[in-house]
């Protein structure tokens, strides 16, 4: 019997595949910075040229829903297209067009070249985990999307603190140019070092287990997830500053143990994320939700305060790697096309919560916002706990060496716990 694509790699030797790991984790460390680097820039970008603060706002906003409305279209488009171009092709569009927004004098300029970026983007993150995690046999794919995670906590914590920080001292142009030019290295190396594969024959191409039914449980969780996440995101540093009584000189250090608690938890998700994916989603969650109760009910004071926002950073890091380790082994046909779906219903959070948080806070007081988030955080869970009850757990990958006779699925060797 031969090996099916869901359960083969492309013939690429382990050094040479951390490095393609690293690399793409940069990138998506240097895309997360692109798309929320003027709001850190607001102050310098809007006398410079010529709008308002709420004007350079909308540069985050539209392209943000750029990359929901964008992402399954343009899957479809690039379906047959090797990863190793459709990578490459992302990588140095998004490089061209972020040194464009760098050296553009007008507004107008500035948001033609976001949207340019944000199309790159739609593709980028289609294409980057299915192509990469295949690169890794099925038993570790979960631990090389906790890898890939990493590059998405350090963006808020390090890189657009950073920019802010070069932005200040040289100008707002010089934080673009700068990550252009990392982007052009990642070019490099993916045009060097990335198999020529069609996206058919990749190794995580197909989803192990597949199922519609599933997929759709993992759809409605990560809305309400990340709908309810992203209302205290959004809206953090305000109840911080209103609530808790720390001033807006605290918010860098208090976003930064956000931000280390991320990365840490990223880390950790990555040693259980193989053998226990549902347990451990369900167990970041859970922390999420604790968080948010405890912001609710004493974030008035200044140490649980910390303390709670040191768990969401913790838990809330863990979510995306989990939910989209689990697309890829639930997803019908191409899991391009699950990657697709999952990156617009992430998008779809992102702005729920976002308008979610704006509407609690002017009409019931920025109080409410952890409220309301961790109620629908609980509901993501009784979501999971809903898949387990119609469907049984998913086999696990097993952590022997591959056979011939393994299949599509590989062995299964325990429970999803």
């Amino acid at each position: 019997m031969s090996v099916s694509p869901a359960s083969r790699a492309p013939v690429v030797d382990e050094r040479r595949a951390t490095i393609i790991l690293v690399a793409m984790a940069v990138s998506t460390f240097l895309f997360v910075l692109v798309e929320g680097l003027p709001g850190g820039l607001l102050t310098l970008m809007a006398p410079d040229l010529g709008r308002t603060t709420s004007e350079i706002g909308l540069l985050v906003t539209v392209y943000a829903l750029v990359v929901l409305v964008a992402s399954v279209p343009l899957a479809h488009a690039v379906k047959h297209v090797p990863r190793r171009w459709a990578l490459s092709a992302t990588v140095g569009v998004a490089a061209l067009a972020t040194l464009w927004t760098g050296l553009a004098d007008d507004y107008t300029t500035v948001m033609v070249a976001r949207l340019v970026t944000a199309l790159a983007q739609a593709v980028f993150w289609v294409a980057v985990i299915p192509a990469t995690t295949g690169l890794f046999p099925p038993r570790v794919r979960g631990r090389v999307m906790a890898r890939l995670a990493i590059g998405n906590s350090l963006a808020p914590v390090l890189g657009i603190p950073a920019g802010t920080w070069l932005g200040e001292q040289v100008s707002w142009r010089a934080a673009f140019w700068a990550a252009a030019g990392l982007s052009v290295v990642i070019f490099v190396i993916v045009i060097v070092l990335f198999p020529t594969v069609a996206p058919s024959e990749g190794g995580a191409s197909r989803a192990p287990f597949p199922s519609a039914r599933r997929l759709a449980f993992q759809l409605v969780a990560t809305a309400l997830v990340v709908t309810g996440a992203f209302g205290l995101i959004t809206f953090g540093t305000q109840l911080l500053q209103d609530v808790a009584g720390f001033r807006q000189q605290d918010m860098p250090w208090l976003l930064a143990v956000q931000g280390i608690a991320g990365v840490v938890g990223a880390v950790v998700v990555g040693a259980f994320l193989d053998r226990h994916a549902w347990g451990s989603l369900v167990t970041a969650m859970t922390v999420v939700a604790v968080a948010l109760a405890v912001l609710w009910l004493i974030g008035g004071h200044p140490v649980p305060a910390v303390v709670a926002l040191a768990l969401f950073g913790f838990g809330f890091s863990a979510v995306p790697p989990i939910l989209g380790h689990r697309v890829m082994l639930v997803t019908p046909g191409s899991t391009d096309m699950g990657m697709a779906l999952y990156s617009s219903t992430f998008n779809v959070g992102i702005a729920g919560g976002s308008g979610l948080g704006a509407g609690l806070t002017a009409t019931v007081g920025v109080r409410a916002v952890p409220l309301v988030s961790a109620a629908l955080v609980v509901l993501a869970i009784v979501c999971l706990l809903a898949e387990r009850q119609f469907n049984p757990p998913l086999p696990v990958i097993s952590h022997e060496p591959e056979s011939v006779d393994d299949g599509a699925t590989g062995a299964a060797s325990a429970a999803d716990r």
